[in-house]
């Protein structure tokens, strides 16, 4: 890393060789005798601090310093002046100055209001990065689209994100961009500044799942952490918490989930203090929880409490041109990443694209133009470079020919024999996935969990 630079403008010789001989063991240091001299150095060396005398012949130190800040606002300043010239000094604050130091100079205060002006530049472009990764961020956070369905979750979304506390649902299949539409509410709402926290319901242990959720205090757990653990909760706080899956939760944690949602406060795992959280709530699912609800599998009281503001994303092929939109910016933004030029598809290319029924839907398509993008070096996209999806296999246990097919024990239990192939198929299906095994099976994830157990069946052998 290199020294930070720091340019000293002052007209007595003896003065700036003497800051020069302390300060160049530090940082690296630039010369200047005059205000013109000073401010053709910043333009061209682009110092991190400068050291600037109010008493310059010529131009002056008050007209330097206005120069120097009308071409960086973000340049720190220190003025050196005389006793008698103190009265300056306000002046210069005014037109931008960081600090002034008096004459003749003390070296500890020198050295400890530079490190103050440094410490000024480094937070100043930390703050700037920040900024320009958050604008990058919203801008890969953009919802493609032009469809009626797309057009009227936009407008949606510009009304809820008015309240930055509305608590939202947003429903839909797998890869249809429920996630994405939570990040855009957040990053649009007052809450853009906190934390973004996401927790996939469905994936953790519910033994685990209040301690994920809610954290605990120290000495709950033996071999815990010794100053205990926050939940998702309180890192959420000032900001958003997104339930993936939500209704996956276990009807416990339901309870539980509903107690913090209404009290806006929570106990800690194994704790006795309540402490207040201040979170907006989205929660995704792509089960509809209107069903699940009258099937008891999930809490009436807490699905209210859920769906203030809801959403319905619309599966990919119902968003007819969509599809389009969404390859044209997908293969720009793997061309850009695989340093490789795309002009388009061609029109087949596009009928192809257009017709191909896209189960996946959103995420299907992304990945399908993300291979297409990385194998490929046409300039146009012909529909042989696509021709793996055309060929995919599309496996399905709704033709009563699949369970015709299976193989039937010589003796034993037939319905177990027939359960276990079942629920081997549904895990083959979704490449493992349990909780959407369990949703293709109509069962609850914790009977499909108790049923993989009981049969000794671990996915993905």
């Amino acid at each position: 890393m290199r020294p930070p630079k720091i340019l000293i403008i002052d007209d007595e010789p003896s003065l700036l060789q003497s800051l020069n001989t302390v300060l160049s063991s530090q940082y690296e240091t630039i010369l200047a005798s005059s205000g013109e001299e000073g401010i053709a150095l910043v333009r061209e060396r682009a110092p991190d601090l400068v050291l600037l005398d109010i008493a310059l012949p010529g131009m002056n130190g008050l007209e330097t310093l206005r120069q120097i800040k009308r071409h960086d606002p973000d340049i720190v300043v220190l003025m050196i002046t005389a006793h008698e010239k103190v009265r300056h000094v306000v002046e210069a604050m005014k037109d931008g100055a960081f600090d002034y130091l008096v004459k003749p100079l003390d070296l500890d205060e020198l050295e400890l209001t530079i490190e103050r002006g440094l410490q000024t530049v480094r937070l100043t472009r930390q703050v700037k990065q920040l900024q320009s990764e958050r604008i990058e961020q919203y801008h890969e956070l953009r919802i493609i689209g032009e469809s009626p369905p797309i057009k009227r979750i936009l407008e949606l979304i510009g009304k809820i994100v008015k309240s930055e506390n509305t608590t939202v649902l947003i429903e839909g299949e797998s890869g249809t961009g429920k996630e994405l539409v939570a990040r855009a509410i957040h990053y649009q709402s007052p809450r853009a500044s906190g934390p973004f926290i996401t927790i996939n319901c469905g994936a953790i242990a519910k033994d685990l799942l209040e301690v994920e959720l809610f954290g605990y205090e120290r000495g709950t757990f033996t071999g815990g952490l010794p100053k205990g653990k926050k939940g998702k909760f309180e890192l959420a706080d000032g900001g958003t918490l997104l339930l993936d899956e939500v209704a996956e939760l276990p009807l416990p944690t339901q309870v539980t989930l509903l107690r913090v949602i209404e009290e806006r406060a929570l106990y800690q795992v194994g704790g006795t203090t309540k402490r207040t959280i201040d979170v907006r709530i989205v929660a995704t699912t792509n089960r509809n929880l209107q069903r699940a609800v009258e099937s008891r599998q999930f809490r009436e009281d807490l699905y209210y409490r859920l769906n203030v503001a809801r959403i319905v994303m619309p599966p990919l092929r119902e968003r007819g041109e969509d599809v389009l939109l969404l390859s044209r910016a997908f293969l720009a933004q793997f061309g850009e990443r695989f340093n490789k030029t795309f002009t388009g598809f061609t029109s087949e290319a596009e009928r192809l694209l257009l017709s191909h029924p896209w189960r996946g839907n959103v995420r299907e398509l992304k990945n399908a133009i993300e291979r297409v993008a990385l194998v490929e070096d046409s300039l146009v996209v012909h529909t042989e470079h696509l021709s793996f999806i055309q060929s995919q296999p599309r496996p399905s246990i709704s033709s009563s020919d699949d369970l015709l097919t299976l193989n039937m024990p010589a003796g034993g239990n037939v319905l177990e024999h027939l359960n276990r192939r079942l629920i081997e198929h549904a895990l083959d299906l979704h490449h493992g996935n349990r909780s959407q095994a369990a949703r293709f099976l109509g069962i609850p994830r914790q009977n499909l969990l108790y049923r993989l157990k009981k049969y000794g069946i671990k996915p993905g052998e």
